[in-house]
């Protein structure tokens, strides 16, 4: 049993080790691995919806015999709540509170954190990746709003967690990633698949588009399907930072069999990393793990390879062996080593027209053959990856019955029976009507008004190039817009343009991640939350006036029905974006071997395209979003500042065949 003590923020104390509970026997083989916590989701509100996840009656049993044994359960209600969700959010933490008391909450939405304000929970407030918490005065940004904890995002190297590591406000705690599945894009930061038909990665609803095939002047293949990080034997180095308190290893999704093995060898490279056996020991039980080929990504910045394999596979699990026909002409396989019955197999990938898991139903030896009972309209080629993805060995087993039998004597509290409304502020009336075309730099002519329609506000990306072109005498007149991500090695050089630009006049600054309200320490701007801050509920709008901000932006995502009703709830003015090209998505990473600025294409013929601005790529769709000709009912429903991005494709990628509306008919899931 694990012996880290409660207060894991004191320099010297050991991080926990915090393994995903996708169901019961996961969470039980956690423990039994050595795992000072899980972090689970409910039925509802869980960034992994397609996870079996809990029931607030099985969460109070766990959560009782965790406690016993000395460990520790965090709850996740990580997605984004939609303007009707915000009662049914409150009751679910309130009975959970009532019920079964976790440890913590996990949360995304900003939303969340006035929903915890309202209904009492006591245990940690833990900031999701998803919620974009990426340098210094955002993590003090965030600690002010009532955050206990942060969880980093994935793309940061050794170099930059030290540097925050050592600008940790008093409070805070970080929590890592050290193992898992990637995502291409930024955590909170990608549209892909919501864009693609309404499935909210934002709401765990996420199809994975970035694991498809895409093609771009002859070269095809799975150019933003991420391998899985692996920090392994790196995890050392963290041992010096005593504000990352918590070891975080991901795959709510995965079994078992990944649980126990994936938390074993991490508790072995933590407790014994010093001993070369041991960590010889860890590498061969992670490699066990069944997850994808590992990568350490950005984590060694002089070692920068990318999170993808073009030329390997990523798909998950262990390669088993490749479809064959028998003399019969049914599917089999030959595996290169022994399949155990409840063994699970994956045929092929998840986007090929033959993917499928099926249980493995005897034993087979390795080289041995076993048919595989492929539906009719299931035809797989010959040669075909088959991947063991889940395995439920007897030991593992026996060791779960035991920690089952625990569970069994655990208390279970019946769901307690609570009522909860939110309570929103009064509702704002609508602000000045504000038109805002939104460019990279000044259109042609000296006033910088030139080629604008009148009535309409300039507004800039704020840069040092954009800065240059603007006589002192426009600045005042000039909407600057910060952008989406700010890593840390570039919060200086953010923080001194937004000092220039009020010494320059400027007033009025759109802040795209809510925690840019910490560079305007002294009030004297006008500050708006925009698109890119995922606002979608009125109480992330009343958090965001309790920031200090006089307007928020809709999240373009959301559909038309709740972006009509959203305002008439709202604290604050709103705005919306009528038009222009919205990014399916924002990284870290580069695309090679794809060029920037071509055209690429899905193997549906959709098409994208690709721009670097920073540290980032922008991925954007062949096709603008529009919904000017909604402008009449927006007005009407109260919105009063309107946002178009002047952003332009590239010649070769040509005009747009089509544009969208969005979600704006078919709704966000």
């Amino acid at each position: 049993m694990s012996t880290v003590p409660d207060d894991l923020s004191v320099c010297g104390h050991k991080p926990e080790i915090l393994a995903p509970a996708g169901d019961t026997p996961s969470a039980l083989a956690a423990f039994a691995a050595g795992a000072d916590a899980v972090y689970l989701g409910l039925k509802h509100f869980s960034a992994r919806m397609t996870a079996d996840n809990f029931s607030t009656l099985d969460l109070s049993r766990l959560v009782d015999l965790a406690h016993s044994e000395g460990r520790k359960v965090y709850v996740a209600l990580n997605t984004l709540l939609k303007p009707g969700d915000l009662s049914a959010a409150g009751r679910l933490i309130k009975r959970v509170c009532l019920g079964a008391a976790p440890d913590g909450l996990i949360v995304q939405d900003l939303g969340t954190l006035d929903l915890v304000r309202q209904t009492e929970f006591t245990g940690g407030v833990f900031l999701s990746t998803l919620a974009n918490v990426t340098h210094p005065l955002a993590f003090k940004a965030a600690r002010a709003a009532g955050a206990s904890r942060v969880i980093l995002p994935r793309e940061i190297s050794i170099d930059e967690l030290r540097a925050v590591d050592g600008s940790c406000p008093e409070g805070l705690g970080f929590e890592l990633f050290i193992h898992g599945a990637l995502c291409w894009c930024v955590s909170g930061r990608c549209w892909w698949s919501s864009y693609m038909g309404g499935k909210s990665g934002l709401r765990g609803r996420c199809v994975q588009p970035c694991r498809r095939m895409y093609s771009q002047k002859g070269k095809t293949g799975r150019f933003f399907s991420c391998q899985d990080l692996s920090l392994d034997v790196l995890v050392k180095t963290l041992m010096e930072l005593p504000n990352v308190v918590s070891w975080k290893i991901e795959g709510r999704k995965k079994g078992p069999h990944y649980v126990y093995y994936a938390t074993t060898a991490y508790r072995m490279l933590r407790d014994e990393g010093r001993d070369p056996k041991a960590r010889k020991e860890a590498l061969a039980i992670l490699d066990m793990a069944l997850g994808r080929p590992f990568t350490r990504a950005r984590f060694l910045p002089q070692k920068d390879t990318g999170p993808t394999a073009v030329d390997g596979q990523t798909s998950s699990g262990l390669l088993a062996g490749k479809v064959a026909r028998d003399e019969a002409g049914a599917f089999v396989v030959k595996p290169r080593f022994d399949l155990l019955p409840q063994d699970y197999l994956r045929i092929g990938v998840e986007d090929e027209a033959w993917h499928l898991t099926l249980p493995v139903t005897r034993r087979v030896p390795k080289g041995g053959t076993y048919t595989l009972k492929m539906p009719r309209q299931k035809s797989p080629k010959t040669g075909t990856p088959v991947f063991l993805i889940d395995r439920r060995e007897p030991e593992l087993m026996d060791l779960i019955a035991e920690w089952e039998k625990r569970l069994a004597n655990a208390r279970s509290r019946p769901d307690a029976d609570v009522n909860f409304t939110y309570k929103a502020p009064a509702p704002a009336k609508p602000g000045k009507r504000l038109d805002i075309i939104l460019r990279g730099s000044l259109p042609k002519g000296r006033d910088g008004k030139s080629g604008i329609r009148p009535g309409t506000v300039q507004g800039l990306w704020l840069s040092p190039k954009a800065m240059d072109a603007v006589s002192r005498t426009l600045f005042s007149r000039i909407s600057w817009w910060l952008p989406p991500v700010i890593w840390p090695d570039e919060e200086e050089n953010w923080s001194r343009m937004v000092r220039v630009a009020l010494r320059n006049g400027a007033r009025h600054f759109v802040c795209n991640e809510p925690w840019q309200v910490a560079m305007f320490p002294d009030g004297k701007a006008t500050l708006v939350a925009g698109p890119f801050c995922n606002t979608t509920n009125a109480a992330a709008v009343a958090v965001l006036r309790s920031m200090g901000f006089s307007g928020a932006f809709v999240a373009p995502e959301l559909g038309g029905e709740d972006i009509l009703a959203l305002p008439r709830a709202c604290c604050l003015p709103m705005g919306v974006v009528l038009a222009g090209y919205w990014p399916m998505g924002i990284a870290r990473h580069g695309i090679a071997p794809l060029k920037m600025e071509e055209p690429f294409q899905s193997p549906k013929g959709e098409g994208f395209w690709a721009r670097r601005y920073g540290q980032n790529t922008w991925i954007y769709p062949a096709w603008p979003l529009d919904i000017t000709e909604r402008r009449p009912a927006l007005e009407k429903a109260g919105y009063s500042m309107f946002a178009t991005f002047a952003e332009w494709p590239p010649q070769s990628v040509g005009e747009p065949k089509r544009s969208s509306e969005f979600n704006w008919d078919i709704g966000m899931l």
